[in-house]
This record gives structure tokens, sequence and C-alpha cells, in this order.
């Protein structure tokens, strides 16, 4: 392989901002905070969703609200309902 056309690939650790698992992998992903983790010095990434957070995986549905769209939503499927 040729040198210096190939990314870091250091270690990394994905926090999940919503249950605060950690997942501590090599990647090629950097960020600004470090600090270390099971001995290791890694980046911290900081994930909305991971596997102990997905309701794929959890089995939970959770309705994230943003601005009002799931109430609109709701309002409009009300409407054809009615009118069936």
């Amino acid at each position: 392989m040729k040198d210096g056309i190939h990314p870091d690939y250091d270690y990394v650790c994905f926090v999940d901002i919503s249950t605060g698992e950690e997942y501590l992998t090599r990647s090629t992903m950097t960020s600004e905070e470090r600090r270390e983790v099971n001995g290791v010095e890694a980046y911290i990434v900081r994930v909305d969703i991971s596997a102990s957070s997905h309701p794929f995986f959890t089995g939970e549905q959770r309705i994230v609200d943003t601005a009002g769209q799931v109430e609109r939503f709701r309002r409009r499927y009300a409407r054809t309902q009615q009118s069936e």
C-alpha cells in the first residue's frame, strides 16, 4: 500500500446521548474531545441513536415530535378517515 494516502485508524468511543451507553471501537472518525477509556486514549463521538436506544432493538416506540409534525400528520389523517 502507498504511504500517506490512507486515513488514520484510531480508537473511538461512540457515546449514545439518550442512554449513556458507550461503545469502544476503531474508526477513521475523529472529534475534538479525547479521553481515556479502558486504558486507551480514544476520540469521543456522541451519537443520537445506537443499538441501545433504537426502537428496533429495544422493542419500544418513542415519538419525537419536532415542531408539531406528528400532530399535523394526525389531523390530516383524521380528515381523510372522516371523508371515506
